[in-house]
């Protein structure tokens, strides 16, 4: 009675790994495919977590000034057009997305918007600190959807964030890739069950 129980158990865990690694080893493909039909970078992305964020990206931005600037989740909405408009960057360019409340969310919440402006090569702003985490993320969550990055890192003098932090922000994201949910709320549900 024990062994089939046991034989399912690994078939599930077999076809389950399985499945991940399809849809691991197709993220690849899908990046060189952006690569190829968006060469460069056609909006930038900055992920918000520090004033000095947005300041650099509106540096950034005079370099790039035909594309658009998605903030996700920074400083607040009327400090970062502030910050913009001391650059000169009309408001048209600037979107200022708070929908996120963390790194991986930061890139799921914005997908559909960057797909209906089919939007295939992104520059990812964020701190140096920030970044391994950011581009681990990226790869996943945009690679999957066949959306290129590029990192451009901002210069902190902070250590890299843990590899804890960092594989738990995978796992999260091929969660989000699997089921379309990142696992941002588990936290308030687990603090509910305390």
């Amino acid at each position: 009675m024990f062994e089939p129980k046991l034989k399912r158990f690994r078939l599930i865990c077999l076809v389950s790994t399985a499945f991940i690694v399809l849809l691991i080893s197709i993220i690849p493909v899908r990046l060189a495919l952006a690569h190829l039909q968006a060469p460069q970078p056609q909006a930038i992305l900055t992920l918000g977590g520090g004033i000095e964020r947005e300041i650099f990206t509106g540096e950034f931005a005079l370099g790039h000034p035909t594309l658009e600037i998605w903030v996700s989740t920074g400083t607040p909405p009327e400090v970062a057009a502030g910050i913009f408009r001391a650059y000169n960057i009309p408001d048209s360019r600037l979107h200022i997305d708070r929908r996120a409340v963390d790194t991986v969310t930061n890139f799921t919440t914005l997908i559909a918007d960057f797909k209906s402006r089919q939007i295939k090569h992104l520059y990812v702003i964020t701190s140096a600190y920030h970044m391994p985490r950011a581009k681990a993320i990226a790869t996943l969550i945009l690679g999957s959807q066949g959306i290129a990055f590029t990192p451009v890192s901002i210069p902190s003098g902070e250590a890299p964030e843990s590899w804890q932090r960092i594989l738990r922000d995978i796992g999260r994201s091929l969660v989000w890739i699997v089921t379309g949910h990142t696992g941002a709320s588990l936290d308030r549900i687990l603090e509910a069950w305390r």
